[in-house]
């Protein structure tokens, strides 16, 4: 299954932990997203926790990549959206960095080893609070509000590589 007349797929890895307040902003994005627009069978989406090698089969079978992340460290504000090259976060702390293990970038070299090429963009937001002192789901309220303008960057991306999805009536 592939873009209408293109041949083409995307995958969409939406990262974090649903359990750790702002942590979850890439599931939410999938929530918001399955509920809010139909997606066509060209389009896969996966809400995966943590980013891993698992995800190297999608590579190989995919032309666009994103992930939708939670990023910490810029100095901007909670809630700032962020669209960046998976380089852009490779092997390094602090600004632009994913708060999980496994990056976009690190998943490209491994397929890139294996012959395997994706187009990929790291789609993240700008945190407040990841770490709650106890298991909470939800977000905190300045991401809670943002959260809208990362599912329609996450939309507009995916329309702009050829994979428009439709709003639910």
């Amino acid at each position: 299954m592939s873009a209408p007349g293109t041949g083409r797929r995307a995958a969409v890895f939406f990262v974090g932990n649903r359990l750790m307040l702002d942590e979850g902003v890439g599931p939410a994005a999938y929530d918001a997203i399955v509920e809010g627009y139909e997606v066509p069978d060209e389009v896969l989406l996966f809400d995966v926790g943590c980013m891993s090698m698992d995800m190297l089969p999608y590579v190989e079978s995919c032309d666009v990549i994103l992930t939708v992340d939670a990023v910490d460290g810029t100095g901007d504000a909670p809630g700032t959206v962020y669209r960046f090259p998976p380089d852009a976060m490779a092997r390094h702390c602090g600004a632009m960095a994913s708060l999980h293990d496994l990056r976009l970038v690190d998943l490209f070299d491994a397929a890139s080893l294996l012959g395997y090429e994706a187009e990929g963009y790291c789609l993240g937001m700008q945190v407040d609070n990841m770490e709650p002192e106890e298991y909470v789901v939800g977000l905190t309220p300045a991401v809670y509000d943002a959260l809208p303008l990362l599912v329609e960057t996450v939309v507009a991306e995916l329309d702009r590589r050829g994979f428009p999805l439709r709003k639910r009536a």
